[in-house]
């Protein structure tokens, strides 16, 4: 068997990352709530069949998963208290904990982590994660080993955080879709917390464990996520004591007021693992916009050092490429469509479109997510005077909340979008479902909805996913993503720079790679 470092050190999911909290006690306090307030609204609490921050930051308290990743890379046992990986890479065998049970007392055994990961392959928008899985053998009820049809570097990471959460087959088992089973929202996990009360939009509320398999955990009594209707408010409570945790904060005017309160930290660690972009993407089927002269002129058109340096203070950073910068996959040598509207203009004009009497060339919608003004509704704004500058007339289309701007975007009903995309750590859990041609798929949020296809891409994709040498599968990746941003399905604008605003009685934040999107069952609160 391959040792587990150097596992590790072949997939080379990214350089390592020290981070020490800011609040660290010697023991810590037992009892006590940590309110944590959003905007968003999950559909739904099962990390299985659903991505995103709004169903992973209360997911990964109500499931567990076999492994959990702490601040410098590395694995660490969390269901499973060991495991190894085959000398081939064709394998993974998970040794659980013996005693782990549910949330209604059900023992956790090696079938569940089988039914587990089929109903990850089968559903979750995150096609690639788990793809090159065969099969799962339960040779004994402790035992689970999962097989691949080639050597996959991303497969431990992907055991982590929400990305494959356990569940109880005897709940989900039942022969009902688990993208729509009632015991999404009525769940019955195996993590730190069990769900109390779920009520849309209001708040989430989550107890303590008394059965948590670990012993001594968790510190806290309960976790509330609390809704708020916008970020300012959300913000105001924040600075009134009435938060004890803001998570994937962006809007640079909200961070410099927090930063002043003295009885509040707030950090930029904790989303190595995230690497999120903001990007505005293309409906490639649209009439227009399947034209590549016509997205290409809406890239030259934009000016992204003005979206990073006057819309967002200098807080966010420049992005040209599918992989963040931080990455060993990162490719900072594509075409970075500098701003140049005399070359926007020209390829307008060669792709047939002449300005009518007012100027205007033709007509787009632009649709953006809701909750997040700095980074979506304000780049939304820029871009309707801009692209007017090169003759193009552009709609705002406002979603009154998420699932209404999901169900549009997931379903090809927009022209234009901006969108948030994370890398996910590892580009074959979080690149390859955008672009993969097997991934476009109707009413599923963050697979390719850009309907974007380009064989070659595929191929590059499909040997980087599977390519244990560092260095190769970093050129595999590069290559794909030159052929990428030529395509141009989408214009790379900027990464976000995600911070968490938290109480300093607040111990042991979570600022692992996962940061918030991941189990705070070593989280307590002084009081």
């Amino acid at each position: 068997m391959k040792t587990l470092r150097g596992m590790l050190a072949g997939a080379a999911i990214a350089t390592a990352l020290v981070v020490t909290g800011a609040v660290q006690a010697q023991e810590p306090v037992k009892g006590g709530t940590l309110v944590i307030g959003t905007t968003q609204k999950p559909r739904h609490l099962n990390p299985a069949v659903q991505s995103g921050v709004a169903t992973a930051v209360p997911g990964t308290q109500i499931f567990a998963t076999p492994l959990r990743f702490d601040a410098e890379w590395q694995p660490q046992p969390y269901l499973a208290e060991s495991w190894e990986v085959a000398d081939d890479g064709k394998s993974i065998t998970l040794h659980l904990r013996k005693g782990a049970t549910f949330h209604d007392g059900k023992p956790i055994t090696s079938g569940d982590v089988a039914f587990s990961v089929k109903t990850v392959k089968e559903n979750h928008p995150f096609k690639t994660m788990y793809g090159p899985v065969t099969s799962v053998d339960t040779p004994d009820e402790q035992t689970a080993v999962i097989n691949f049809d080639a050597p996959h570097p991303a497969a431990l990471l992907a055991m982590s955080s929400a990305l494959l959460p356990i569940l109880p087959e005897h709940v989900y088992g039942d022969g009902q879709d688990p993208k729509s089973h009632p015991a999404n929202s009525q769940t019955v996990g195996s993590g730190p917390f069990k769900l109390v009360e779920y009520k849309p939009g209001e708040h989430i509320i989550l107890e303590k464990n008394p059965d948590y398999f670990l012993e001594g955990k968790p510190h806290l009594d309960r976790i509330i996520i609390k809704n708020y209707k916008d970020v300012t408010s959300m913000v105001l409570a924040a600075d009134k004591g009435e938060i004890d945790m803001l998570p994937f904060l962006t809007s640079t005017r909200d961070l410099d007021r927090l930063k002043k309160n003295d009885a509040l930290e707030v950090t930029n660690q904790g989303y190595a693992a995230v690497g999120p972009i903001n990007w505005l993407a293309f409906n490639t089927k649209n009439e227009i916009l399947k034209d590549l002269k016509v997205r290409q002129a809406i890239a030259y058109a934009i000016d992204r050092n003005f979206i990073v340096n006057a819309l967002h203070s200098g807080f966010s950073t420049p992005v040209t490429g599918p992989v963040v910068s931080g990455s060993p996959f990162a490719a900072p040598d594509v075409n970075g469509y500098d701003l140049d509207l005399d070359k926007a203009n020209a390829l307008l004009d060669e792709a047939g479109h002449a300005r009518d009497g007012d100027g205007t060339r033709f007509k787009l919608s632009l649709d953006y997510i809701p909750g997040f003004a700095e980074m979506q509704k304000t780049v939304a704004e820029y871009l309707r005077p801009q692209l007017k500058k090169v003759g193009i007339e552009v709609k705002l289309r406002a979603s009154p909340d998420f699932p209404t701007w999901a169900k549009r975007v997931s379903g090809h009903d927009f022209d234009m979008s901006m969108d948030i995309v994370f890398n996910w750590g590892d580009p074959v859990i979080g690149v390859h479902r955008t672009y993969l041609c097997s991934n476009i798929r109707e009413g599923v949020i963050w697979s390719n909805t850009q309907s974007y296809c380009n064989e070659e891409v595929d191929t590059l994709l499909g040997q980087a996913g599977t390519e244990t040498d560092q260095a190769k599968r970093a050129d595999l990746y590069r290559k794909a993503q030159a052929m990428i941003v030529d395509d141009v399905p989408l214009v790379f604008l900027n990464e976000l720079p995600y911070h968490t605003v938290y109480d300093k009685k607040i111990g042991n934040a979570p600022l692992s790679i996962w940061g918030p999107m991941a189990p705070m069952d070593d989280v307590y609160k002084s009081q």
